[in-house]
């Protein structure tokens, strides 16, 4: 397991069962057996990978009786956003760039019709 925290929280997002389960969550508490209600794997199977979530800080456990609700996280979130947004820049500048240049042909274009 990474021991940085971004890394943590990328390698616990690496996987489709536990997005799925963090989307579960995103609309409310749920305990293991809900959580696992649209999964075809054993309980076990889903508690371990709640733990990955939970050891990347992107779930906390509560206690109800003897049930033990899974809460979504989102702070650990907030890196990956945080990382993300230098690409996002990059990917702006890149469009924008794009654009400018198809606009540039397009006006060449006309110039060349209209000589």
């Amino acid at each position: 397991m990474p021991s940085d925290p971004l890394s943590s929280t990328l390698f616990a997002l690496s996987d489709p069962t536990r997005r799925g389960l963090l989307a579960r969550l995103a609309t409310g508490d749920a305990n293991v057996t809900d959580l696992a209600e649209p999964y075809d794997m054993s309980l076990a199977a889903i508690s371990k990978h709640l733990k990955v979530l939970e050891t990347a800080g992107l779930i906390s456990r509560g206690r109800d009786a003897q049930w033990r609700p899974c809460h979504l996280e989102a702070g650990p979130l907030r890196g990956v956003v945080e990382w993300l947004e230098s690409y996002r820049r990059f990917w702006d500048r890149s469009l924008d760039s794009l654009g400018e240049y198809l606009t540039s042909m397009q006006r060449q274009g006309s110039e060349d019709e209209g000589s």
